[in-house]
Order: C-alpha cells, then structure tokens, then sequence
C-alpha cells in the first residue's frame, strides 16, 4: 500500500494539463513525469552520439535531446533516431530549416526557442513539418535569449515577459490547429524560473517541461535544480523534466530520479537511507554506501535500504525499508528484512551479504508486481 493512503500530508496534487505523445512516451496528464537529458557529443558523430543516448536510457532516460545546428547534423539524425531506444528530441535554434529536417529525419519531437527561431512565417513551416510528420513541439522560452521587443517592454529578463514569450508562440500553434506540444520557461536564476513557471501553469493547461537551465557542474547544479525543480513538483507543476549540469548526461538522469523519488513522483531502483556516520558508527559507513550504490546500480526494481551506523535510529529506519544494516559493534552488525530482525552478519561480509539479500528481494518484488505498489 502507498503512504500515500494512510498519511495524506504525504499527497502532492499535480497540476490538470493536456497530454501529448513523444514518439511512444505520453507526456502531461496522468503520465507518470519523464525524465530526459541531451547528448553533448557531436551530432555528426553517430556512433558516439548513439552510444550516449543508449548510455542514459539504461539510466533510466524516457527521452534524450540532441542538438542539430547544421545541415550535417539534420542527416546524422536520422541515423541515430533509427538507432535510438527512446524518442528523440531534436533542438532547434536560429535554423528553422533544421527544424523541418528534423521532421523528415524522423524525430519524436522539435524543440524551438521562440527567441531565434524567425518569424511567425517560419514558425508555420517548422508547424506544417511537424504535422505531417507526426512528432510533437516544445515552445522553449529561455530568459537568456528573450525576443528583443519584449527586452524593450520589460526592460530586462522577467516572469512576465517569460510568460508573455511562451503565450505569444501558444497562439501561433494554436492558430495552427497544432496542438501536440508542450513549453518551457528556463532561467539559470531559481526564482526567475519559479516565477516564470508558475506563471505559464496559471496562464495554460499546456504540459510543462520544467528545468533550470545552466544550472551549473554536478554539485552546484544539483543543488539547483533540486531546490528550484523540487518546490514547483511540490506545488504539483510539472510533466517532464531535465536536469541540466555540467557533467555526463547520465548523471543528469540520476539526479532527476532522486528528485522525484525524493517527492514519491516517480520509483526507480534501490533507495538507500544512510546516516552521515559519527563516532558511534559501527562500521565505515560513507565507504559502504559509496560500494554499495556502484554494486547496486543494475537493480532497477523499486525497493528500499537503510545502511545505519549503530543502534540509535538504525532499528527504527529499518522498520520502513525492504532490507537494513544497523552497526552493532564487536565487528557485526544486525540485517532486517521486511522491517524485521533477522540475523547478524560480520562487517568484513556485510556488503557482498546486502548486495544478495537486496538481488533476492527484488527478485521477489519482480515475481510479484502488484506487491510493489
């Protein structure tokens, strides 16, 4: 049963919003949030780009971005979308020429940025390929390449010329008759972004991709992005999401997992409760979370695991998770299963032991999906 259903304060409301279709991944309404990432290889490289994309749909990506700056890399699409195993997403700026090719390349999805793509005349025809090639748009606003008349209205980057942005550019879709996209209001500012998206949540029932763009490398970026991501899912905004850091676009994927599994959005492979270990640590806890995270990363079956130091809330996390360690000193320390002590185990043993015990249970999870729920 979900905590949901016995502890309501647990419950976060998300936001009534249109659903479209990325290739084959439904974004927007009750769909679970997708998570994506984008290459930075270069396109062209087909066999590099590919790899990546392969490299964080194992991670657990739902869609991957690639960028198509020129008319070499609009032909290396086609190859990689044949190859890819998730839709893909093929980002636009300046050309919209690229944005047809893209089209007739086979892309899931064109992402355009309203600030310079062109004209409403060339936004018709990146529409009129979209349509006749069945893949879905994203209006991508960004605070950082705002369209100059509204710089010249606004004075400067703000929610509400952000909003004013995306608004402009939903009407031409919908002048259209296009109505399978989705839009973004990304600012590297947290509460410039905060602001924007509440705003365009306010002002249409669009899907939402959320996202903090130029969030910074993997520490710094992380902490961004989940504090400005974090607060907007909390308030129920958002439909699909991309964490956007300076670093291998896997751990883009991993971060975006932890901050929906953080908020019960979304669950995806092992949850390891740890403490930040102290001197009453009963074994070398930092270096048996780092072993056991590598050691654990194939298990992509939702399941739980408290690693605790010693005895002071070690029994009382492992009563919510699927397995547990608690240090009890003298060299070993107590397993839990289900909640429930089970036997000890030597602390030179305990990491091959836990990798089984967690294998085995997921094992058990997989014969049973609807124990899971």
């Amino acid at each position: 049963m979900s905590l949901n259903h016995v502890r309501p304060w647990r419950n976060i409301y998300r936001r009534t919003s249109r659903q479209i279709m990325v290739g084959n991944v439904p974004v927007g309404g009750d769909a679970p949030i997708s998570i994506q990432t984008m290459t930075n290889t270069p396109t062209t490289d087909v066999a590099a780009t590919v790899a990546q994309v392969q490299a964080a749909a194992e991670a657990g990506a739902d869609i991957v971005r690639v960028s198509v700056p020129d008319e070499a890399s609009s032909r290396a699409l086609k190859e990689i979308v044949r190859e890819s195993p998730v839709p893909i997403v093929a980002d636009i700026h300046f050309h919209y020429r690229r944005g047809i090719e893209s089209a007739e390349a086979g892309a899931a999805c064109l992402r355009i940025n309203p600030g310079n793509i062109g004209d409403e005349k060339r936004v018709k025809e990146v529409i009129a390929a979209a349509r006749d090639h069945g893949c879905s748009m994203r209006i991508g606003v960004n605070a950082g390449s705002l369209e100059r008349h509204l710089l010249e209205k606004y004075g400067e980057p703000c929610p509400e010329a952000m909003v004013e942005s995306g608004l402009e550019h939903i009407r031409i879709l919908e002048d259209n008759d296009f109505h399978e996209f989705k839009i973004s209001v990304k600012a590297s500012d947290v509460f410039l972004s905060a602001a924007a998206y509440q705003g365009i949540a306010e002002a249409t029932d669009k899907p939402i991709h959320l996202g903090i763009t130029e969030a910074g490398g993997l520490t710094s970026g992380t902490i961004k992005s989940a504090i400005g991501l974090g607060n907007l899912l909390w308030m129920g905004i958002g439909d699909t999401l991309r964490v956007s850091l300076s670093a291998d676009p896997v751990e883009e994927v991993k971060v975006g997992y932890e901050i929906l599994k953080s908020l019960g959005l979304r669950h995806r492979g092992v949850n390891i409760i740890s403490c930040p270990s102290c001197a009453r640590q009963g074994f070398d806890v930092i270096k048996t979370v780092e072993a056991l995270e590598k050691r654990l990363e194939h298990i992509k079956t939702p399941m739980s695991l408290s690693i605790i130091g010693c005895v002071v809330n070690g029994p009382g996390e492992a009563l919510m998770t699927d397995v547990g360690f608690t240090g009890g000193g003298a060299g070993s320390g107590m397993v839990y299963l289900a909640g429930k002590a089970s036997h000890k185990m030597s602390n030179e043993q305990m990491i091959d032991h836990i990798v089984e015990e967690v294998e085995k249970k997921a094992a058990e999870l997989d014969a049973a999906p609807e124990a899971a729920e």
